[in-house]
């Protein structure tokens, strides 16, 4: 047998030097975390794993703050959640309504249309969310199957208020769909009180567990429009039915689905446990000073935020606006070489135009917040020796 040789780039040892992870995501991993990941792999139907898979349901329906047997999760980063809601909530044809003022809303614009739907939307500006007014006429005038809603939105640190809209949705027959990715224990989220059909969060940001894997939930009302399709979910590997048989959600026996990452979810279970030992309300708490610490700090040097109503900004992620003249990619890049810290910079509405910072997983504490501001302060002296902290210097 010949083969062509080994690559010589493999004869090198893996090094992954530390980060301090203060973008929108992925954050830092705790200890435990990473060391969960460490187990053994286990087979798709060892008791172990499903034993770690009832734990993780309970947890997600902890902070979920639901009753809900049909939760669980997606393999897959938090687009896997998106995909598999539109998938199995749309068929050919049927209405959606989305409410467009951030990149993640233009995504489910994107998947849906692709699904066939018959795609509504409803445009804003990225830095103020949609009133419960505005979307109830909207919600009459297009009489959708399911409104699609991002709680917060990372591309702009956006907080779009939830309570009455689900009341609204029913009131007309519609489902509500929430993308909760950047917001779930940073902010009150109440799934069965506020009446929401179908959310999905990322385990990569504020819970602090790695990318791959998508906690989801579905009520009964969204289940039963899934089980009474006309036809079958487009994708198998987003079928709610076979992945939550598999989950243990529906009483039936279990069936293999997929194989799933079970280290992943080792280390998910781990970051809910930390969560649940915390408590939601100290680590929303938590955060909440965090954010404020922040935006106090920021201030000071002259910088705003690109959410300037304080009642509409999302506490895990803040976009810092860009000042005039200073070139954001020479800053991020000093911060990350000098600092190991990541400056990220914008995506969708704020590319260009701002910085955004997570506080998020294990960066969610005052020291990682004034250390934060401490390096951006050095990283903008440094690529910019001329700048002055001022608040009359402009913006992008």
């Amino acid at each position: 047998m010949k083969f062509t040789p080994p690559p010589a780039s493999l004869r090198n040892p893996l090094i992954i030097p530390e980060k301090i992870m203060m973008g929108p995501g992925p954050s830092n991993c705790s200890k435990r975390v990473l060391t969960a990941m460490t187990n053994t792999v286990l087979s798709n139907f060892h008791a172990e794993l499903f034993r770690t898979m009832d734990e993780v349901k309970d947890g997600l329906r902890y902070i979920f703050q639901t009753e809900n047997r049909a939760t669980m999760c997606v393999s897959g980063s938090a687009h896997a959640g998106m995909e598999a809601m539109l998938s199995n909530l749309l068929e050919e044809g049927d209405r959606v309504l989305i409410a467009v003022n951030g990149i993640w809303a233009e995504r489910a614009v994107e998947m849906s249309t692709r699904y066939g739907a018959d795609v509504r939307t409803i445009e804003g500006p990225a830095d103020r969310p949609f009133s419960l007014e505005t979307l109830t006429r909207a919600i009459e005038l297009h009489q959708p199957k399911c409104l699609f809603l991002t709680h917060g939105d990372s591309s702009s640190g956006l907080l779009q208020p939830l309570e009455g809209v689900g009341q609204v949705c029913h009131q007309h027959d519609c489902l509500l769909i929430v993308d909760a990715v950047a917001s779930l224990c940073g902010v009150p989220f109440y799934m069965d009180k506020w009446e929401i059909d179908a959310v999905y969060t990322g385990a990569q940001k504020v819970l602090g567990a790695p990318p791959g894997i998508t906690p989801i939930s579905i009520s009964p009302k969204a289940l039963d429009v899934i089980r009474n399709r006309r036809t079958k979910s487009k994708v198998f590997y987003w079928d709610l039915l076979l992945l939550g048989n598999y989950w243990g959600c529906y009483d039936e026996p279990k069936r293999y689905h997929h194989t799933v990452a079970s280290n992943l979810i080792f280390a998910l279970r781990e970051a809910l446990a930390q969560i649940a030992e915390e408590g939601l309300e100290t680590q929303i708490k938590r955060r909440t000073e965090c954010a404020q610490i922040l935006y106090d700090g920021l201030g000071k040097m002259g910088l705003e935020i690109f959410v300037k109503d304080p009642r509409h900004r999302l506490p895990t992620v803040t976009g810092i606006m860009i000042p005039k003249g200073v070139d954001w990619w020479k800053v991020s890049q000093h911060a990350m070489n000098h600092f190991s810290l990541e400056v990220q910079g914008g995506l969708g509405p704020t590319f260009g135009k701002a910085w955004r910072v997570g506080i998020m997983g294990e960066c969610s504490t005052i020291q990682k917040i004034h250390f934060y501001l401490y390096v951006l302060k050095q990283s903008l002296q440094a690529t910019h020796p001329d700048y002055v902290f001022e608040a009359t210097n402009g913006f992008h």
